[in-house]
């Protein structure tokens, strides 16, 4: 039986079936195999078990393979890739599972549990560009923490990538900054050409790593965190007493028991801080709502 290395070239692979990048898909294929491998180094898949979103003809699918990833279950929405990932399923027995689906509707764990899987996986993927953003909030939100995952090795464009790791005081510092740093390490491992890419996108793009942390950064209840951030950085050039007003009408009231200037604007405040508005907020509902019942 061929095996991995007996595969036919990405692009022929393309060719033969008419893989041509659907820009509602947002796709750009990573033809590149010494960018595949370095990713998969980067990921770990040595001896792992790999979730990767958006194989497209494999890739970073085939890296994973050859890098000694023990599994890899891979999610993807383009049906003509499908057929063009079975010669790399019948290349690998038994290490590789592809789950025809969106990404965003599936329910990781539940997955897992299917695929008879115990323990967290790593999450390697080229992500479409016009879903990345969401998938990674999706996977930043989950209730049950630590997640399913050990770690994200993510294709990002270079713009989103600086916004997640972005720190306190600069432009691309924002709510999914706050979002990721609360909850995760995270870092930009290197950059990535657009000449890696069939058709090549406008920009650059980079691979970003996060790691999830045993427990948040500072205390705070997740909605009340995305409902202080979503409140601040929605007028973000005001000063927090200002851009607050969306939340609550005492907003004061939650600067003060945070200890927290209201002429300051939110790219100036750290995570931590940001975690100290929310159970401010949380404080302030829950001693709203007793007022309301003894009234």
């Amino acid at each position: 039986m061929p095996g991995l290395d007996d595969l036919p070239p990405l692009r022929a692979v393309i060719a033969a079936h008419g893989l041509s990048a659907k820009k509602s898909l947002g796709q750009n294929f990573l033809l590149d195999l010494n960018l595949t491998r370095r990713i998969a180094r980067a990921a770990e898949a040595q001896d792992a078990v790999v979730y990767e979103v958006g194989p497209g003809p494999g890739g970073l699918t085939r890296a994973l393979l050859s890098e000694g990833a023990r599994r890899v279950i891979a999610v993807e929405r383009d049906e003509r890739c499908i057929a063009a990932l079975a010669a790399v399923e019948a290349a690998a027995p038994g290490r590789l599972a592809i789950l025809a689906g969106d990404a965003m509707q599936v329910d990781e764990a539940s997955l897992l549990r299917e695929e008879a899987v115990t323990g967290p996986v790593r999450v390697a993927a080229n992500l479409p560009y016009n879903l990345g953003t969401a998938l990674l909030v999706k996977w930043l939100t989950a209730p049950a923490w630590p997640p399913f995952w050990q770690s994200l090795t993510l294709m990002f464009q270079r713009e989103v990538a600086e916004r997640v790791v972005a720190s306190p005081g600069t432009q691309a510092y924002g709510r999914l900054s706050v979002l990721a740093q609360w909850r995760c390490r995270a870092r930009i491992l290197f950059d990535v050409s657009r000449s890696a890419f069939v058709p090549p996108p406008k920009v650059t793009s980079s691979v970003l790593r996060l790691e999830p942390l045993p427990q948040p950064v500072a205390p705070a209840e997740l909605a009340d965190l995305e409902s202080v951030t979503a409140a601040a950085f929605g007028q973000r050039r005001k000063m927090l007493r200002q851009s607050l007003k969306v939340l609550t009408p005492h907003a004061d009231v939650i600067l003060r028991e945070s200890q927290i200037d209201p002429t300051r604007r939110p790219e100036q405040l750290s995570v931590a801080e940001f975690a100290g508005l929310a159970r401010a907020w949380h404080r302030l509902r829950v001693e709203s709502a007793l007022l309301h019942v003894r009234e």
